[in-house]
Order: C-alpha cells, then sequence, then structure tokens
C-alpha cells in the first residue's frame, strides 16, 4: 500500500492504517525531536504527542507538501511548544544533571577514535544547546534532517529567505562556539 492510499485511507475514517505512517516514521520524529529538546523523555514526549496531534489532524493534510514535511512541522511545533513550558534548566540536562549523547556510533573498534568521535559529539552538541531555539531549529532542519530551504521554509512558516538568514547565522555561531570550546579544551 503506498503512502498515499495510506493517508487516503486515514482521511476517510480508516484509523487502522495510521500505524503503518507511524511506524515508518517514528524513528525520524524522534531524532528530530531529540535533537530540538536534548532531553530524551521530552523527545519521547514530543514524538508521541506529534502523531496524536497528526492523527487527529490528518483530515487536515494536503499533498501539497510532502507527508513528512507536514509531520516535521508538527514535531517542531510541538517541540518549541514544549519548550515554553519547562525551565531552561530542564530543556538541556537529563534528570542526573549529566548532557544527554546518544549520537555515538555503535560500534568502533579503534578506543582513540571513539573517544575524538565522542568528544566532538559532545563539542557540537554543546554548541547547539548554545545557539537560539529558532537558529538550532533551522540548522538541525537542514544539516542533521536533510531538508531543503523550501521544506524548511514550509515546516516554519517563514519565507526562504529568512531559512537562509537563519541557517547562515547559526553557522557562523556555531563554529565561533566550537572555537571556544576547542580552546578551552586545549588548555
Amino acid at each position: 500500500m503506498t503512502e498515499n492510499t495510506i493517508i487516503s485511507r486515514c482521511q476517510n475514517g480508516d484509523s487502522a492504517v495510521f500505524e503503518q505512517l507511524v511506524l515508518h516514521y517514528q524513528d525520524k520524529v524522534l531524532t528530530l525531536c531529540r535533537y530540538l529538546l536534548k532531553n530524551p523523555h521530552d523527545a519521547e514526549d514530543a514524538a508521541q504527542e506529534t502523531f496524536v496531534k497528526a492523527f487527529k489532524n490528518i483530515r487536515n493534510y494536503t499533498p501539497d507538501a510532502p507527508f513528512y514535511t507536514w509531520l516535521s512541522r508538527i514535531a517542531v511545533n510541538t517541540c518549541h511548544d514544549l519548550q515554553r513550558k519547562h525551565s531552561l534548566l530542564s530543556l538541556f540536562f537529563s534528570d542526573n544533571g549529566q548532557e544527554h549523547i546518544d549520537s555515538q556510533p555503535a560500534h568502533i573498534p579503534d578506543p582513540e577514535k571513539a573517544y575524538q568521535t565522542q568528544q566532538s559529539m559532545q563539542a557540537l552538541q554543546a554548541g547547539l544547546k548554545q545557539l537560539s531555539v529558532k537558529l538550532r531549529t533551522v540548522l538541525v532542519l537542514k544539516e542533521l534532517e536533510g531538508h531543503s530551504y523550501e521544506e524548511i521554509a514550509d515546516i516554519l512558516d517563514i519565507s526562504v529567505g529568512t531559512v537562509k538568514s537563519r541557517i547562515s547565522r547559526a553557522r557562523e555561531e556555531l563554529i565561533t562556539i566550537m572555537k571556544k570550546t576547542t580552546e578551552q579544551i586545549r588548555f
């Protein structure tokens, strides 16, 4: 069954096939939420809420944009709503106060490379956390999720020019932050 067929059936009241959409997109949505929220528990809640909202509003989906673009917009908005509800500290740290790093490769035979990769990922995540929500969101959608400028504009309901501007600023700020972090590690 094609994605369009599944969506059409959902829009006509066949809620049983919605599970196929969830199974297909759950990992992508959860990853997006994790990058935006940094707290694994909040990310799981946001991903689940994204699918609840998508299910409730599937009748409003039109195939003008890809389904994942529409779903990503719901996820981003859900994450932003959740961020507004939590304090700044709970957004960036897990319950035990340690930063959550789950982007380590599953298997690297060389311990030195594994350590370097872990250090790089920690520096990247620390840098991302220092960006404003607006800049972090566009950077995650572009660089980590692989969306086009047009898709990001649709997801965030902003112009393509604004997307390009924010991505440029986000990259510049992230480079500056990463340089400072690298210098601090050396000393």
